[in-house]
């Protein structure tokens, strides 16, 4: 379980994460969605321990991120940034062999092997194992990051913005392959997400903040409705449910999105009335 309680963090003046409580339980998906400047990436960073608390408490899977020890919580959870300054001159191989350092120390043997070539061929990337990180496109990249993320072998994996350089297709791919973490090998993933929909389609659980606060959470079912788009993002959409999921359609110019509004208030309030 992630344990989030009271968590604050501010730059100057400017606070960027204003008393967040949360608590995700073990497994599944949970999706971290809002505006740009709306505390995501710093809260994730603040439960990997990359960024320091001005205020709060945050646990991990049982251990306290301010004061567990460094390989303990290497062991325990794994991060991928927005941005990855790895020198580009290493392979794929050498860089998903880095995700091991916490079990190995550098020192790999036959399971270290073995985790490394199943993380290379999980994200697709046999064929380019041996190539260096600046011969690969930022999608290849992307991918090979996640391998390494893979191969550290944590229970709680957390991702920040995973799916950015990736065209659709490889897209998809990324979020069937966090799903397979979360379904089959019971990994507790949590990512932010930019994409409401790809949140809403792939996700167990929602967390929505605006201006560093939680202010939504629950099943997707629960979150995403026209209400909560237009007051965390300010956009004025109509939601519709495809597959069981809300799609917000958002995609679309604004009279249309607003005409599409206006018929599914008039739809609620004439089930309301037939309710009567």
């Amino acid at each position: 379980m992630i344990e989030v309680s009271g968590v604050t963090k501010a730059y100057a003046r400017t606070v960027v994460v204003d008393d967040v409580t949360i608590s995700l339980q073990p497994g599944g998906i949970t999706s971290i969605v809002g505006a740009n400047g709306a505390g995501k990436s710093t809260l994730l960073s603040m439960i990997a321990r990359l960024v320091g608390m001005d205020d709060g408490h945050i646990s991990v899977g049982g251990l306290d991120v301010s004061s567990a020890d460094p390989r303990e919580l290497a062991r325990t959870l794994g991060i991928l940034k927005q941005e990855n300054s790895m020198p580009l001159r290493l392979t794929v191989h050498d860089l998903v062999s880095f995700g091991r350092y916490p079990h190995s120390r550098g020192r790999l043997g036959p399971d270290d092997h073995a985790i490394v070539d199943t993380s290379i061929h999980t994200m697709d990337l046999d064929e380019l194992r041996d190539r260096f990180l600046d011969e690969m496109s930022g999608g290849q990249r992307q991918r090979a990051f996640v391998a390494m993320l893979l191969a550290q072998d944590t229970d709680y994996l957390l991702l920040d913005e995973p799916l950015n350089n990736l065209d659709m297709a490889h897209a998809l791919a990324m979020l069937e392959r966090l799903r397979h973490a979360a379904d089959a090998l019971g990994k507790t993933v949590v990512m932010v997400v930019h994409d409401i929909n790809f949140a809403s389609a792939w996700s167990d659980h929602l967390v929505a903040m605006k201006d560093g606060r939680v202010v939504a959470q629950g099943s997707p079912r629960e979150v995403v409705d026209s209400a909560m788009l237009n007051h965390v993002f300010g956009v004025n959409c109509a939601v519709s449910v495809e597959g069981g999921c809300p799609i917000a359609q958002y995609y679309m110019p604004a009279a249309r999105r607003t005409e599409l509004v206006r018929a599914e208030l008039a739809h609620a309030e004439q089930s309301r009335t037939d309710a009567l």
